[in-house]
């Protein structure tokens, strides 16, 4: 990023909650020293590392990727060391701002987020960019929207919240693995070593994603299987049972009975084919 560029726009009509009067990106080499903005401003620092300086803040050291917030009629100062920053910037305004600061969201005393994912958030001001080039309405509330998405990642990221979204997601695949292999033999020890954590971590881990500990869990999946099978097809129990992975039919009746609260046979018979 080496050519600077900017735009600055009056909001069309009634700003209403979010307006973003102007965006930019620059590689920049320059301190900003003693300013003050009319507005509220964010500065997004792809790579490189600086300093930050405000009343309420104090001096904070800055290393990307990391992004800061300006607050309106503040004096600030700010600086890349001498081999420059990477920065994109954005400028805003509304109703809205004062719910960012009430409910925390955005700190005067806390301005500097470092981000665990930095893509997110250089698509986000790319396009709030890029709708603010396009210079109508319907771009102006598609770039309010954008900055309102850059305030609530940038949260979620200094809460954490953003790698635990992550773990949750990662966690959803470790449990549809199971559930399509649930009629195959279960070695925990060997599963949670795939997934690069202990026996124990993935028994806590899974208990919290689905309130059933593996095994549960995959006896359940078994039991869902089997009840489709006896509801779709003409297979014998036991052929349904070894289907599901249980060798032994008289255990799988049981099972299903305690279960179900009916036998297989009672089940399929509530069930007839069409």
């Amino acid at each position: 990023m080496r050519d600077a560029e900017a735009i600055y726009r009056t909001p069309l009509g009634a700003a209403g909650g979010l307006a973003v009067t102007g965006s930019g990106r620059q590689h920049a080499r320059r301190a900003v020293t003693d300013r003050k903005l009319p507005s509220f401003a964010v500065v997004l620092v792809e790579r490189g590392q600086g300093w930050l300086e405000t009343a309420a803040s104090g001096r904070l050291s800055l290393t990307g990727p990391a992004l800061f917030w300006l607050f309106p009629n503040r004096v600030h100062s700010y600086a890349p060391d001498e081999d420059g920053w990477d920065e994109r910037w954005a400028l805003f305004e509304g109703s809205f701002t004062r719910d960012f600061v009430r409910l925390r969201i955005i700190a005067e005393r806390h301005p500097v987020v470092a981000l665990h994912h930095l893509d997110e958030v250089v698509r986000l001001f790319g396009k709030l960019h890029a709708d603010l080039l396009d210079d109508t309405n319907l771009g102006q509330a598609s770039a309010a929207l954008m900055l309102h998405r850059i305030v609530i990642s940038a949260a979620r990221q200094a809460s954490g919240a953003a790698d635990r979204r992550q773990e949750r997601r990662d966690m959803a695949d470790i449990v549809e693995t199971l559930r399509r292999r649930a009629t195959q033999p279960l070695d925990l020890a060997a599963f949670a070593a795939e997934h690069g954590m202990s026996p124990a971590t993935l028994r806590r881990r899974f208990t919290l994603e689905t309130g059933l500990p593996p095994k549960a869990f995959q006896l359940r999946a078994r039991m869902d299987h089997a009840k489709q099978l006896l509801a779709t097809t003409d297979e014998k129990i036991e052929t349904v049972a070894a289907m599901i992975g249980l060798d032994d039919p008289f255990y799988f009746s049981r099972v299903f009975h305690e279960r179900e609260g009916c036998s297989p046979r009672e089940f399929r018979a509530r069930y007839p084919r069409v």
